[in-house]
Order: C-alpha cells, then sequence, then structure tokens
C-alpha cells in the first residue's frame, strides 16, 4: 500500500476544522463585522482549497472499479444522512409534516453530489490541454450565473462553480507543491492574507453569499456583466488565498496528521451539532467579538473527536457500511484488557 503524505493529510484536518469554525461563528456574522471578516477570509479559500485537493487526488478516475467504488463511497452516506439530516430537522424546527426530498441536498451534503459529478466530468475534461480544460470550466461557472434555476437543486450551481478548482487540482504535480515551502512564498502569502483581510474590513459591502457558489445571479443583485465580473475576480482570489494557506501547511507528521484521512466523518457529523448550536441558547453565551478564541478551541475539540478512532469506529457501519473499524476497536481494547491482566498477575506473583 502506498503511504500516505503527511503534507495533504494536514491540509484536510486543517481544512475540515475550518469548515468546522466556519460554519460555527455563521450565527454571528450579522452581528459583528469583525466576525464577518473572518468568515469571510476562510470561505475564499477552504472548499476551494478542498476541492483541489480532491481533484488532485483523482488521477485514478479511469481504473477499473474506480467510479463504482466512488459512487458507494459517496452516494450511501448520501442518502443515509439525507434522511438522518430530515429526521433531524424535523423534531429540531417542530416542523408540521416529515418531508425527504433526495434531489435537494441538505446543507453541508452539497459536496457529495458534486465530487461525484466532478470526476465524472473529467472523462471529458482530461482530454483536452490543461489550459483549455481549465479555461472551459471557469467560463461554464461564470455563464451558470446567468441560469436562474441552476441553484441547490442536485448541488448544480456550486457543481459548476467550483469545479474549476477540482480540474486545476487534477492537472497539479507533486512538485508544484513543493515551490510553495520556500520561505519567500510564505512571507508573500503573509503578506496577500494580510491585505485581504484587511480589504474585507475596509469594504463589507461584498455579501458572504457570493463566496457560497449556491446562487444565481439575479439572487445576488449583480444584473449584466457584473455578475460574471464579479465571480470572476473572485475565483482569482480564491486561487491566490488557496496558495497562501498551502504554503503555511507543515509538511511533517504532527499529532493531528492521522487524523486527516478521516475528514468524510467531520464533514458529514459536525452538522448535528452546529444546527443544535444555533438554535439553542448557549450561543447566546458566545455574544461578543472576543468569544472568537472560544469558537476556536470549541471547533477544533470538534474535530478532534469526531475524526477520532472511537467515533471513526462507531459510525463508519453507517457511513462506509463496514465494519473493519469496530472490529479492530474491540480488538484494541481486548488486547488492553489481556495486557492488564497479565500485568496484574505478574506483579502478583512478584
Amino acid at each position: 500500500m502506498k503511504a500516505r503524505d503527511s503534507y495533504f493529510d494536514n491540509a484536510k484536518f486543517l481544512l475540515i476544522f475550518l469548515v468546522v469554525f466556519g460554519h460555527l461563528i455563521q450565527s454571528f456574522i450579522q452581528d459583528y463585522e469583525s466576525v464577518l471578516t473572518v468568515y469571510k477570509v476562510i470561505y475564499t479559500f477552504h472548499m476551494p482549497a478542498f476541492i483541489l485537493i480532491a481533484g488532485y487526488f483523482s488521477k485514478g478516475f479511469k481504473k477499473e472499479g474506480y467510479l463504482l467504488n466512488l459512487c458507494k463511497k459517496l452516494l450511501i452516506p448520501y442518502v443515509i444522512f439525507q434522511i438522518l439530516y430530515s429526521i433531524y430537522y424535523f423534531f429540531i424546527y417542530s416542523k408540521s409534516s416529515f418531508f425527504v426530498d433526495p434531489l435537494n441536498p441538505h446543507w453541508s451534503l452539497w459536496f457529495l453530489i458534486s465530487l461525484l459529478c466532478w470526476n465524472g466530468f473529467l472523462f471529458l475534461y482530461h482530454r483536452w490541454k490543461p489550459y483549455l480544460s481549465i479555461s472551459i470550466a471557469i467560463t461554464v461557472a461564470l455563464l451558470v450565473g446567468y441560469v436562474d434555476w441552476v441553484s441547490n437543486y442536485l448541488s448544480l450551481s456550486r457543481t459548476f462553480v467550483f469545479f474549476p478548482f477540482f480540474v486545476v487540482g487534477y492537472f497539479l504535480e507533486r512538485k508544484h507543491f513543493t515551490h510553495l515551502w520556500k520561505w519567500r512564498t510564505r512571507i508573500i502569502s503573509l503578506v496577500i492574507i494580510t491585505i485581504v483581510t484587511v480589504f474585507f474590513a475596509i469594504y463589507p459591502e461584498l455579501s458572504e453569499k457570493w463566496l457560497l457558489g449556491s446562487k444565481p445571479y439575479e439572487e445576488l443583485g449583480a444584473l449584466g456583466i457584473s455578475g460574471a465580473l464579479n465571480r470572476f475576480m473572485l475565483f482569482g482570489l480564491s486561487f491566490i488565498m488557496i496558495i497562501s494557506f498551502l504554503s503555511f501547511v507543515p509538511t511533517t507528521k504532527l499529532f493531528f496528521t492521522h487524523l486527516g484521512r478521516n475528514t468524510l466523518y467531520v464533514y458529514l457529523l459536525h452538522g448535528f451539532f452546529i444546527r443544535t448550536f444555533r438554535v439553542s441558547e448557549v450561543k447566546d453565551v458566545f455574544q461578543s467579538p472576543g468569544s472568537l478564541l472560544w469558537l476556536i478551541g470549541i471547533s477544533l475539540c470538534l474535530t478532534l473527536v469526531l475524526s477520532s478512532k472511537f467515533i471513526t469506529a462507531f459510525f463508519q457501519p453507517i457511513i462506509e457500511l463496514r465494519l473493519n473499524r469496530l472490529r479492530q476497536f474491540f480488538k484494541a481494547e481486548r488486547n488492553k484488557k489481556n495486557d492488564t491482566i497479565s500485568t496484574n498477575v505478574t506483579s502478583s506473583k512478584n
């Protein structure tokens, strides 16, 4: 089995932490401009970077069984969690009727549908030169904004809007990432992140909804050429911010590196906690910009817990319809228990 790359596992863990953190602070963006600024900065790159990395690891899409395995990996949890979230929303929002709509993804489940589509698109886009494929993907992303019915239905809007990041990732090679680790690149990246943060703080007029990729231009209040122009400039900003973020990702193995392989679990499960937080009175405790540090800590703890061996073992049967992690978990627990008994017996004899 090919050894995992610590750099990409580190990147994926940090990105899923930012996903959790971004969703957690969304409750406060209307009340505090400083929180809104942080939210916008995160949303310029965290999902685009995740998607770019997904594209990088999709190079084997033509292998026999790849697409079938991907369908199982994505569609099974999509159906299961679409039902679970429907049940959850029915109770938490006290809805009068229960309804499951398989064609309108609940909240973060859009990514599963889009990821499957992006891999399918590669059967066409891989045939062209990189610059042509990327240019076509960006052109389509700009044009779909003028089609009013392209929105959350089957995650169509996000599928087309974020596909350029996926196709760029597909054409990238390992050597392209190594160029980002130079100190000169990191210094420039720090300057860029600072400038972008200051810009959003000084000019808060840009709606954060532009960064979600889920709305047509008309709904965003942009008419004529301005819609495509805004999206094109945001593409440029996102690519620059992705580069800036990736330049700071550690390349060595750290305490959280191995958790980077469990991002799907965090992605699917954290929504139950975030939604509960949003409708609970606990949210009122954090009614100040200074609470941002507490929210960072909560997000980190939630990410660590949901990607832990215990959680992934017990939720694998639901998410992957497999039991190997659960078996390994119980086997490890039995071994620990046997080792403890052996140690105690040895100690008593001595």
